[in-house]
C-alpha cells in the first residue's frame, strides 16, 4: 500500500530499526537556505503555493518537463492556477522522489491521505490552506512540530545575524545557528564583486581596499560569527581549481579587479586558491566544520538567467577533474596549520570515489573528521541516497556518518529526514537479513540512532552552545 507505515521498509530488521531506533528521533537539520528573518517573524503562509512553491525548483523543472507554461511556474498566473498546474504534474512523477515527497508532506503535516492530481486539487487546496491559516502553522511551530531542535542557516559574512540573536532570546524551543558562507569573497570575478565589498567594510567596520584587508576583514567577521554561535562554513566550488601564488600577486590581481579590469583565468584561479587556503586555516582556528558543495554546472539557460536569475531551475552537475586540485588544497592546509573538520559533497555521485579515498588520507583525532556528504540535490532520491551509503560503508565508517539534511529553502521538506532514516534502515535491513551485519538490535540500532541524530549532535559541538536538556534525546 503506497506510503503505508512500513514503506521502504522491506525486511522484519529495517522496520525493527525505523519504527524503535530512527522514526521518533530529534532532528539537526545543519545545512538549509531557510532565511533567519522569516523564521522569525513567524508568518503564516497565505496558502499552499507560498509554502509549497514559491522558490521550489525542483518543482520548477518537472513542471517545465511537463510542458507548463512559465507563467504558471514562475510568472503572473495566480497562486490557484499555479497549484493547478503542480496537481496536473505529480500524477506524472511517479518514480520520482517528489511523488513520495509531495505525499509525505500532505499526509505529515496536514493529515491529508488523498492522493493530489487535477481532480482532487480543489479539495486539498481548501483544506490545506485552512491548516495552514492557523496557529500551528507559523513558520516556527511548522519547525518545533517536525521535531527539528537545530536549524543551520546559510549567512553571508557581512549579514549582521541579528535575528538569531532575536530568536535565541525568545524562543528556546529550538536553535537557529547560523553558518558562514563567504561565495562572494571568492568569486572575484562575479558582477557585484565590488559592491560586496562595501557591504563587506561596513559590516567588519573598516576599509576593504587591499587584499590583506580583504583577509583581515573576513577574519573579524569569522570571529564575530564564532561569538553568535557558528561551528560551520560553507563554499559552492562549482569548479576547483588549484595554483599558488605569492602575496605581492594577490595585491596586484585585487587592485586590477576593484579598478574594474578583467581578470585572466589564472588570476581568479590564483585567487581563489589563495583566499580559500586562507580561510581554512581560520577554520580550523576556530574549530569549526568546513562544507564544500563541489561542481554544480549553474545558469545554464542564457535567455532564462537574464529573465528569472539564478537558483531557478537551470543548473545541472559537472564532470571537470577534481582528485588533483582537490588533494593539493588539502595536503597543503596539512601541511600547515592543519585542516579542519570537513564535509565533502559533490554533485557528480562520480566523484564519490574520489572524495572517499582522499578523505582517508586526513582522517585522525576526530571520529569522522572527514565526511562524504548525503546525497545532494540531484542525488537527493533513494537510489541517490543508497549509493551514497553504500560507498560510504565500502570505503570509511558509516556509523560515524552525521546524516541528512534538508539544503531547502521550505518549511515543509522536513519529511526528507523521514524518508533518509527509512532508506537507512532499508539498506541496514537488508545486511542483516542477508548475513552481512549480525542481527544485533543494539549494535544496529545504535547506528541508526547516531546517524540519525546522535553523531551530528556531538561533531558539531553543538551541545557546548548550551543547548537547552529538554532539546536532546
Amino acid at each position: 500500500m503506497f506510503l503505508n507505515d512500513d514503506f521502504l521498509l522491506t525486511t522484519d530488521t529495517a522496520r525493527k530499526l525505523f519504527h524503535q531506533h530512527a522514526k521518533d528521533m530529534p532532528i539537526i537539520d545543519y545545512h538549509c537556505h531557510l532565511d533567519p528573518k522569516e523564521i522569525y517573524d513567524n508568518q503564516n503562509f497565505r496558502n499552499l503555493t507560498e509554502a509549497w512553491l514559491a522558490g521550489d525548483h525542483y518543482k520548477w523543472r518537472l513542471m517545465r518537463a511537463n510542458g507548463i507554461p512559465e507563467s504558471h511556474i514562475t510568472g503572473d498566473a495566480s497562486d490557484y492556477d499555479k497549484f493547478l498546474a503542480w496537481a496536473r504534474t505529480v500524477p506524472k512523477t511517479v518514480g520520482n522522489p517528489l511523488y513520495s515527497w509531495t505525499h509525505l508532506e500532505l499526509r505529515r503535516f496536514f493529515g491529508i491521505t488523498e492522493l493530489l492530481n487535477e481532480e482532487s486539487a480543489p479539495r486539498i487546496w481548501e483544506q490545506v490552506n485552512a491548516k495552514l491559516a492557523t496557529d500551528d502553522f507559523r513558520r516556527r511551530n511548522i519547525i518545533k512540530n517536525s521535531g527539528v531542535k537545530v536549524v543551520c542557516t546559510t549567512d553571508d559574512p557581512a549579514d549582521s545575524l541579528e535575528y538569531h540573536q532575536l530568536l535565541k532570546k525568545e524562543d528556546t524551543s529550538f536553535r537557529v545557528f547560523p553558518a558562514f558562507r563567504p561565495d562572494k569573497a571568492l568569486n572575484i570575478d562575479a558582477p557585484g564583486f565590488t559592491d560586496w565589498l562595501e557591504r563587506l567594510a561596513q559590516a567588519a567596520g573598516q576599509q576593504v581596499t587591499t587584499y590583506a584587508e580583504l583577509l583581515d576583514a573576513l577574519k573579524q567577521r569569522i570571529d564575530f560569527f564564532h561569538e553568535k554561535d557558528c561551528r560551520l562554513s560553507d563554499h559552492a566550488i562549482d569548479v576547483l581549481r588549484y595554483q599558488e601564488g605569492s602575496a605581492e600577486e594577490l595585491e596586484r590581481i585585487f587592485a586590477k579587479r576593484v579598478a574594474g579590469e578583467t581578470l585572466s583565468l589564472e588570476e581568479i584561479t590564483v585567487y581563489r586558491t589563495e583566499l580559500l587556503s586562507a580561510l581554512i586555516g581560520l577554520y580550523h582556528s576556530k574549530n569549526w566544520t568546513m562544507q564544500l558543495h563541489i561542481h554544480a554546472f549553474r545558469n545554464n539557460n542564457t535567455p532564462m538567467f537574464k529573465r528569472l536569475g539564478p537558483d531557478t531551475g537551470y543548473d545541472a552537475l559537472n564532470d571537470l577533474p577534481l582528485a588533483g586540485p582537490l588533494s593539493r588544497l588539502l595536503d597543503r592546509a596539512e601541511c600547515g596549520q592543519g585542516l579542519p573538520k570537513t564535509i565533502l559533497y559533490s554533485l557528480n555521485p562520480n566523484d564519490y570515489p574520489v572524495l572517499l579515498t582522499l578523505m582517508g588520507c586526513y582522517q585522525k583525532d576526530t571520529a569522522g573528521k572527514f565526511q562524504l556528504g548525503s546525497g545532494w540535490w540531484y542525488n537527493d532520491t533513494r537510489s541517490g541516497m543508497r549509493h551514497q551509503l553504500t560507498l560510504l560503508a565500502d570505503n570509511s565508517l558509516l556509523a560515524n556518518f552525521v546524516g541528512m539534511l534538508t539544503d531547502s529553502r521550505s518549511f515543509l521538506s522536513y519529511t526528507r529526514h523521514e524518508y533518509f532514516r527509512r532508506v537507512l534502515c532499508e539498506l541496514i535491513g537488508e545486511w542483516a537479513e542477508r548475513g552481512e551485519a549480525p542481527d544485533d538490535e543494539a549494535l544496529l540500532g545504535q547506528i541508526v540512532e547516531d546517524i540519525a541524530y546522535g553523531n551530528a549532535e556531538r561533531y558539531f559541538g553543538f551541545k557546548e552552545l548550551g543547548i537547552p536538556e529538554a532539546l536532546r534525546s
